[in-house]
């Protein structure tokens, strides 16, 4: 029986990987940016926030609040997101033809 089976029907085709690969590509830059609108977001939304009192940070915190927002951004990419990155991957697949 495993004589009928052609080995070149089990090999995957060079357009399956492609589609496979295009559709990683455009998932990793669509979860990349939401992360980064998050941490534009993130970065308005602290703005406003005093970093001095007995809680609060000082210079260190306002100068390393960047670093922290743009962490909040990836984090919550990585708990699910608010869908910006699902809307993105369609979009650069459906421009590419791919759906």
């Amino acid at each position: 029986m495993a004589d009928l089976i052609s080995p070149s029907l089990l090999a995957s085709t060079p357009q399956a990987t492609t589609a496979s690969l295009a559709h990683s590509k455009a998932k990793d830059a669509g979860q990349k940016f939401e992360a980064q609108f998050l941490s534009t977001m993130f970065q308005h939304m602290f703005q406003g926030l005093e970093t001095d009192g007995p809680f609060g940070g000082g210079a260190g915190e306002e100068m390393f609040r960047s670093i922290m927002t743009e962490a909040l951004g990836k984090q919550v990419v990585k708990s699910g997101g608010i869908g910006l990155a699902d809307t993105v991957q369609r979009e650069i697949l459906k421009l590419q033809g791919l759906q």
